[in-house]
């Protein structure tokens, strides 16, 4: 099978000739093939009903299974199928961005996982709702099957408190990846070359006109979640520290706090001394003291070492990710985007 040259970064190929299709999905994978066969049927079904030429991106993120070779056996059947396989794990949030980074769609772009916990058949509605003139059109849960209390607990905490901490960037609640961008929110999307990627964020930072779709979200089709809460922790230190410096902030007032309540009680002992004598103060007390002291330093260090280390890995200026192989989806023929041309909706368009 032929490689196709790439650049390290993956902005895009020009393999594929011919006028891009209007509408790409993106579809990030890491080990998955127990649902890939079947989220393509349903995807297909959908994308064809829509009526407008599409592709779909899938990006196999280093899977150990046979991902990749059910990516190409589905490319092999369906002209619509693009592969981007990476040259190894890179994590969900990069492959995305690679995904991005490939899509053709010239209209718009859908990201979506391969799971089916988000129903391919939603996207029309996407559509309809990006036709009344939104950029960004996002799936919101009602509600989510086939998750412990658990689960469901500690993310509506961390959307809260990403609502509270985000400034005036606005992270809508119970809102994952799944969604539409039109072609130019993308575009904006991708001049955001940041190593630490909180996509989440990233799709509330840019802004442009957005609605919400509310949806059921349902269980897990096939296969096991590669999602442990050790890593939804990790992921939720890299929201928080990627949009704001609220942890420093917190930092210094407790530093404040300690001091001042290092100053009162030493005016207090003063006080005591001169009044009552210097009786030998309690070792547990002492101790206290000593560990709480102590325990806030570490702390606040340790806030200060995770922003250090992102600049650290910023500055270091690598690519996002390395392409192992692109191979795109075929292009549709001149008379299917004369018809799409035909068929377009009235998107807002930046200033010219």
């Amino acid at each position: 099978m032929t490689h196709l040259p790439l650049p390290l970064a993956g902005r895009g190929s020009e393999a594929a000739a011919g006028p891009p299709p209007a509408l790409s999905v993106v579809v990030p994978a890491y080990n998955e093939e127990e649902v890939l066969p079947e989220f393509h049927r349903r995807l297909a079904a959908v994308m064809d009903g829509l009526g407008l030429p599409w592709e779909v991106v899938y990006v196999n993120d280093g899977s150990r299974d046979g991902t990749l070779a059910v990516m190409l056996s589905l490319r092999e059947r369906d002209p619509h199928v693009s592969v981007v396989n990476l040259s190894r794990n890179f994590g969900k949030e990069i492959a995305l961005t690679a995904g991005l980074d490939h899509a053709r769609g010239s209209e718009a772009v859908i990201v979506i996982d391969a799971d089916l916990q988000d129903p391919p058949e939603l996207i029309p509605e996407l559509v309809r709702t990006w036709r009344e003139g939104y950029d960004v059109v996002y799936a919101q849960r009602r509600a989510r099957a086939g998750e412990t209390w658990l689960k469901r607990a500690t993310a509506a905490a961390f959307y809260r408190v990403m609502e509270r901490l985000g400034g005036r960037v606005k992270l809508p609640r119970d809102t994952g990846d799944f969604r539409l961008m039109s072609r130019r929110a993308t575009d904006a999307l991708l001049t955001l070359r940041e190593q630490h990627r909180f996509m989440k964020g990233l799709f509330a930072w840019i802004g442009f006109p957005s609605k919400a779709v509310l949806y059921h979200r349902a269980p897990r089709a096939a296969g096991t979640t590669k999602w442990n809460y050790w890593k939804l922790w990790n992921l939720s230190l890299e929201g928080i520290t990627s949009f704001t410096v609220a942890p420093l902030k917190v930092a210094t007032y407790l530093g404040l706090l300690c001091a001042t309540g290092a100053l009162a009680y030493g005016t207090f002992m003063v006080v005591r001394t001169l009044l009552f004598g210097n009786p030998v103060p309690g070792y547990p007390s002492l101790i206290t003291v000593v560990l709480f002291l102590g325990g806030v330093q570490l702390v606040t260090l340790g806030i200060i070492g995770e922003y250090l280390g992102r600049v650290f890995n910023e500055t270091k200026g690598r690519p996002l990710y390395i392409v192992e192989r692109h191979l795109p989806s075929r292009a549709p023929s001149a008379a299917a985007a004369d018809e799409q041309r035909a068929d377009l909706p009235a998107t807002p368009r930046a200033a010219e």
